[in-house]
């Protein structure tokens, strides 16, 4: 299936993860102009926010969410540095690092909502790094979680996709030919 935009509505993604989720304390709100995860205060619920209305944005925060440890969600945007676009050689290997387990989990989100995926190197203005070598690194995540188990909040999230965009049929282990960069 190609992305379509009557048929991926960012609406119905918010919908299905509030209504799954609501007993986590989150919700998750799209139309931001940052994504940001701000965690609970005072009883109120943590909200992940997404970019604008961008589908793939949502799958993407979901799945930072989805591996954050209890004590990471008591923390805005789970207590982790982000360096914004224009990022030094340095900076995008670390960040190389520690995306490595968010965008393998919103590849296999991607799956389940039968769309494509794409690896972000999340800087465009000074692209550095090797963008092949990440891409395998990420499918190497993906395999390690077909294999080994997804996290437990990750798989209820891949399980209400593939209900609400596969009519139930499952996920399979993609080829890394499917990924784009």
């Amino acid at each position: 299936m190609i992305y379509s935009q009557d048929f991926h509505k960012v609406e119905d993604l918010v919908a299905l993860f509030n209504n799954e989720f609501a007993d986590c304390n989150t919700h998750l709100q799209s139309g931001a102009e940052e994504p940001f995860y701000q965690a609970s205060v005072e009883g109120k619920p943590a909200i992940i926010y997404s970019t604008h209305d961008y589908f793939a944005s949502a799958l993407h925060e979901c799945a930072h969410w989805c591996i954050a440890g209890k004590e990471r969600r008591r923390l805005d945007d789970y207590g982790y540095w982000y360096a914004a676009d224009g990022r030094t050689a340095e900076q995008q290997q670390e960040f190389f690092k520690v995306e490595q387990k968010p965008q393998a989990l919103e590849w296999a989100f991607a799956l389940a909502s039968n769309l494509p995926f794409r690896v972000s190197l999340d800087n465009l203005n000074n692209p550095s790094g090797d963008a092949e070598a990440f891409r395998e690194q990420v499918y190497a995540r993906l395999i390690e979680y077909f294999e080994y188990g997804f996290p437990t909040r990750a798989l209820r999230m891949i399980q209400i996709l593939c209900r609400y965009y596969r009519q139930g049929q499952p996920i399979q282990i993609p080829d890394i030919s499917s990924c784009s960069i």
